[in-house]
């Protein structure tokens, strides 16, 4: 029989793309958006339409109960969806507290479903990496590494409290799993690089005459010591994989290579000259 599934965000970079791969291998899709007529954000679901059975809910992260009708009846729920205004004056009430409530909110709907048979939360490789204990060479990380939320919270430095809201949505929704007896698989990804939609920036923004800034933030990504990029392609069948397979559990660190700025700069230049990289800026 056709597996049902349900994706949280269908508007995003990441779930329209897992939206997609799951239509093209079978699956029924119920996917969910805070405004289904805005079609600036939704030119895309016609194309994902033709591929296979679709159907499209309206939902919000902050509405109790929104996500039951999307939820009802699918065998996997893939929660995507996050509140992403990391620029936030007031980031405490705009982006953390939402951001935990939704998850548990969507995750509520599941045990209403009493069908999920797994829930891939889709969170970042942020609720990992950002500590200050890692400087130099040699460190490992696992799937017991956490960012740290009191050096977080005590500095707020830069967009601190995006990685302090994946770290406290991730234990949040944990807890809720193993008290409501959720299968519950946790996807880290590092920044996804890969080709978007119309209207989406791709996941990876590209430096160019252009975009001077976005070489600035490549730059910036390489605080950590490197920049780790995975595609979107295999962030997409990573998520497929985990909510498929019985053994899978607990979090997974999604990454397919780490680079650097300089290289990346360079191999944008020799491979896409239509672009003019600006090779100037290493």
């Amino acid at each position: 029989m056709m597996k049902t599934a349900c994706v949280t965000g269908g508007s995003g970079y990441i779930a329209s793309a897992l939206i997609k791969m799951l239509l093209e291998k079978g699956y029924a899709v119920k996917m969910t958006v805070r405004n289904p007529d805005d079609m600036a954000k939704n030119s895309h679901l016609k194309d994902l339409q033709a591929l296979g059975s679709l159907e499209v809910f309206r939902a919000d992260l902050e509405e109790e109960g929104s996500f039951d009708a999307a939820v009802a009846g699918c065998d996997y729920a893939f929660l995507v969806a996050a509140p992403m205004n990391i620029m936030s004056e007031n980031p405490e009430d705009e982006l953390i507290k939402p951001a935990v409530r939704g998850t548990l909110n969507v995750m509520r709907s599941c045990v209403k479903a009493g069908t999920v048979k797994r829930v891939v939360l889709t969170s970042s490789a942020g609720s990992v990496i950002v500590r200050p204990d890692l400087q130099g060479d040699g460190h490992v990380l696992d799937e017991d590494s956490w960012s740290n939320v009191d050096f977080l919270t005590a500095t707020k430095s830069g967009i601190w409290a995006y990685p302090v809201s994946k770290v406290l949505l991730e234990k949040e929704a944990s807890r809720f799993a193993v008290e409501h007896g959720i299968s519950l698989v946790t996807v880290c990804p590092v920044v996804t690089a890969g080709a978007g939609r119309p209207h989406q920036r791709p996941g990876l923004p590209l430096p160019s005459v252009r975009d001077e800034a976005a070489f600035w933030a490549l730059r910036g990504m390489e605080a950590s010591g490197v920049v780790a990029l995975v595609h979107i392609d295999d962030l997409c069948r990573a998520e497929l994989f985990v909510a498929d397979q019985p053994a899978a559990a607990g979090r997974y660190l999604c990454c397919g290579v780490n680079t650097a700025a300089r290289e990346i700069v360079r191999f944008l230049s020799e491979n896409y000259p239509q672009y003019t990289v600006k090779t100037s800026l290493l």
